[in-house]
């Protein structure tokens, strides 16, 4: 897998097969990007269900916290890392413990040997992008920062669904 360049059809596969969402590093601090981004996803219809050890015993945007994957009682499709890059190594080691299909890096995030391993226990990996983004790109949304997407065109084309 080509990590410095993804293939629309396989984040848009990603996408459509993907119903809950585990956020790793989801804040309940409503200007912070992970509330942003999961405040997002929810309204697309997904579940999100937030991860962080230091808030735990509260809720965010209706989801009760977890400190940790395997503590999330509900099957989980996707890991969504908002963590700095070293953290990477651990969260997937969860991510297949729990038999999560994807893990998706946020903006800013890579690790590569924990993409191989990741890969190498059957799991897609997404670095250094945001599923906000993705979902609002492929979908042709204009979203607040749409207007540089690229969608908009002249040309005809085909439009990826997500």
């Amino acid at each position: 897998m080509d990590h410095e360049r993804y293939d629309d059809d396989y984040i848009a596969g990603i996408l459509r097969s993907v119903k809950t969402i585990a956020m790793v590093g989801a804040s309940p601090n409503w200007n912070r990007p992970s509330f942003f981004v999961m405040k997002y996803l929810q309204g697309k219809g997904f579940r999100v269900i937030p991860v962080n050890p230091r808030a735990v015993g509260e809720t965010i945007l209706g989801e009760p916290v977890y400190p940790d994957l395997g503590s999330v009682p509900v099957p989980v499709d996707m890991v969504d890392v908002f963590r700095a890059s070293d953290a990477v190594p651990g969260i997937v080691e969860e991510a297949i413990a729990i038999g999560a299909k994807v893990v998706w890096m946020q903006l800013g995030v890579r690790h590569d040997a924990a993409a191989r391993r990741a890969e190498a226990a059957g799991i897609k990996v997404v670095m250094n992008r945001c599923p906000k983004i993705e979902f609002g790109r492929l979908s042709g949304e204009l979203s607040w920062g749409g207007f540089d997407s690229g969608i908009i065109t002249s040309r005809r084309g085909r439009k990826v669904q997500a």
